[in-house]
Parts: C-alpha cells; structure tokens; sequence
C-alpha cells in the first residue's frame, strides 16, 4: 500500500519525493542563506517543475546534480525560481518619508555637503529604489543608489524600469507626471521610469551571504526588507553585523513590517516603525 506521501506525488507530473525535497531545502540554504519551511513542499515543487520542463530533464534527482554543478548556469536559474519577490511603489510609505526628513536635514546641516549613498538591498523589480530616488528628487537630495538581488532575472526587468500601468494606479498625479514616462513601441501601455531617475540607480546582483557586497563609502541609508525573514537567526545576526559595519554613524536601516532581527542590537537604536538609526559609539544592550 502506497503511502499518503507517495500517492501524492504520484499525482504529480514528476516524482518528488522527502529527500529530493530535503536536498532543496539544503542547496537553497548554502548558494543563497534561505531556510525554506516544510510548508513550502508545495511552492518549491511547482517552481522547480518548471525548470524541468524548461531543462528537459524528466526527474529532480538529476536536476538537482546539474544545480550542484559548481559551473553550472542552472545554479542561478534554482535560486531564481525560489526567490519571491513581491513589490510595488512606495510600499511601507512611512520609510520613504523618514528617508524624505533626514535627506532634508541633512541638507540643511551640511548644504553641498556631498551625495546621499543609499543602498536597496534587496530590490526585486527596482520598485523600492526608484521610489527612494523619487522621494530624493523632490527633497532635491543628490544621491548615489545602489539596488542589489540576488535574482539576476529581476534586475533586468528593474533595469528596464517600465512597469505594468497598474503599478502605479495609487501614486498621486503629480509624482506620475513628473517622474514617468507612457511607453511606446514595445513598451506601449506600459509606464516607463524617466532617464534622468533611472541615472540615479546602479543596479547589480549580490547575495547578502555572499562576498560580493558594493564597496566604498559607508551608506547613509540601507533597505533590507522582507528578505531577512527566509535566513536562519544566525544568518541574520551575521548579515545585520555586517549591514552595521557598512552603515554610518547617525545613518539609517529600514527592516520589512514583520521582522524583527535588528532589534536590540547595541550599534542600533529604534527611531521609528521598523527604522533604526547607527549610534555614534556602540552601548550595551539593553537588558
């Protein structure tokens, strides 16, 4: 008599099976920090079939070799069809206006006192910079953005910055106005992001567990949002030290609605709803 969980796989167009999904779970954890829940058997299982079929291979056992190759390009496609991303404009508003108050002050602390350096961690589609470059604009902030994925498919529709019209349905006219463009040709019905605030962002890939974080000057503002929630609690701490490091004193970090991973930390003090600034000099935590 089969078992419940193989009679259920049985009804899916590929096998697949606890260990082919346990090996998921691993392999996506060590290329790219995500800890996948049980839950998500399913999720994982119509992801992944996809590339099955894209790849021609009938079984996951041997799709999952061809991911462990170490130069394999399927690598990126893996961590592609696993990672969500879920966006829009100005999501979480009250980050972007924080982002408003201390460009301004700034500003007026130190006028031509140099670029804002504002860091998009994890950017999906380009939503999240484009809209810190629109809130930069009109506060008339200077500003180097840097925007980072680790899914290379996203970054090049974000580089593209033309987006469904739905997209922008709540954005108030005046923000629609001045910051996009209607598309044509192959981008008709489409809304494009103007040039001049498409300059303002340097997207490129990089996995926040990886080696291949932006170099530089220290930031002023970093987003890491909803993205934290997929790593372990040691990865967090790990990532959060280093997001630390990079920040610069009196600089800001913005953290996703649910999560919590900064909180309490000695070098960070809470200055708003999921906001936190870098202290000057580091204290205790608190107990």
């Amino acid at each position: 008599m089969k078992s419940a969980a193989n009679a259920f796989s049985a009804q899916r167009e590929y096998p697949f099976s606890p260990g082919d999904f346990r090996r998921v779970r691993e392999l996506i954890a060590k290329l790219a920090g995500i800890a996948l829940a049980e839950h998500k058997e399913n999720m994982v299982y119509n992801r992944l079939a996809r590339r099955l079929r894209s790849t021609g291979i009938g079984n996951f056992g041997e799709y999952l070799d061809l991911v462990e190759q170490p130069d394999g390009v399927e690598r990126g496609q893996f961590v592609n069809a696993l990672t969500t991303n879920l966006t829009s404009f100005f999501r979480e508003g009250h980050h972007f206006e924080m982002l408003a108050t201390y460009a301004a002050a700034r500003r007026r602390s130190a006028p031509g006192g140099g670029r804002l350096r504002v860091w998009s961690s994890a950017c999906s589609t380009g939503e999240e910079p484009y809209s810190a470059a629109i809130a930069l604009r009109e506060v008339e902030c200077p500003a180097e953005i840097i925007a980072t994925d680790i899914d290379t498919e996203v970054l090049s529709r974000a580089r593209r910055g033309s987006y469904a019209l739905e997209a922008v349905d709540n954005m108030n006219p005046e923000r629609l106005r001045r910051f996009f463009l209607k598309g044509v040709g192959p981008n008709e019905g489409r809304i494009m992001v103007r040039p001049e605030l498409q300059a303002m962002v340097r997207f490129s890939p990089c996995n926040l567990q990886g080696n291949d974080w932006p170099s530089g000057e220290r930031f002023d503002v970093i987003f890491c949002r909803n993205v934290m929630i997929y790593f372990s609690k040691e990865s967090q701490r790990q990532v959060l030290d280093r997001f630390i490091d990079v920040l610069r004193p009196g600089g800001l970090l913005f953290v996703g609605h649910s999560e919590s991973y900064a909180t309490g930390h000695a070098a960070l003090r809470n200055c708003g709803k999921t906001s936190y600034e870098r202290r000057a000099v580091d204290s205790p935590r608190a107990p």
